[in-house]
């Protein structure tokens, strides 16, 4: 299985405590994916909500081509203000690991995304990866950012 690796970084001019509340909550995924992919938390969280191990999270999502899938997450690791991780337990993805991080910086936060992930169907799955998948990863963190730079303001450190 081939295995891809998607790392990205954006500074947050916010105190930790507060970009921590913010993506602990997972209502909160719905405000930084692209409209068009039509993502909703299938899971009865409330506002105050917050990840902790082992805690599951499902989702419908229409990721390419119109196509509505179910994808469901655990949290798998968690330390406080420092780091969660997330790992697909059913989805489209054959392997999906991503960590985030958050350090504190002068004036803000620095918040890192490492994905890891593989497409299923061997061939068919790579050739998916290099004409669509990997490009729709980064288009969903761009627009991420763009969503997170009008939230929280621009870093200007």
């Amino acid at each position: 299985m081939k295995t891809y690796l998607f790392k990205f970084e954006q500074n947050l001019p916010i105190p930790l405590a507060e970009t921590w509340d913010f993506f602990t909550s997972p209502l909160n995924l719905v405000k930084l994916t692209p409209p068009q992919m039509r993502f909703k938390v299938t899971s009865l969280y409330d506002a105050n909500s917050r990840v902790y191990e082992g805690m599951i999270i499902t989702y419908k999502i229409t990721p390419l081509l119109g196509i509505k899938m179910n994808w469901m997450t655990e949290i798998t690791h968690v330390k406080d203000q420092e780091y969660f991780v997330d790992e697909q337990r059913f989805g489209p993805y054959a392997l999906w690991h991503h960590e985030h991080h958050f350090k504190e910086i002068k004036g803000g936060v620095q918040m890192t995304d490492i994905v890891n992930y593989a497409i299923p169907y061997g061939i068919i799955g790579r050739l998916s990866h290099k004409l669509l998948v990997g490009k729709k990863i980064k288009k969903v963190f761009d627009y991420r950012a763009k969503a997170i730079n009008e939230m929280f303001g621009v870093y200007r450190n």
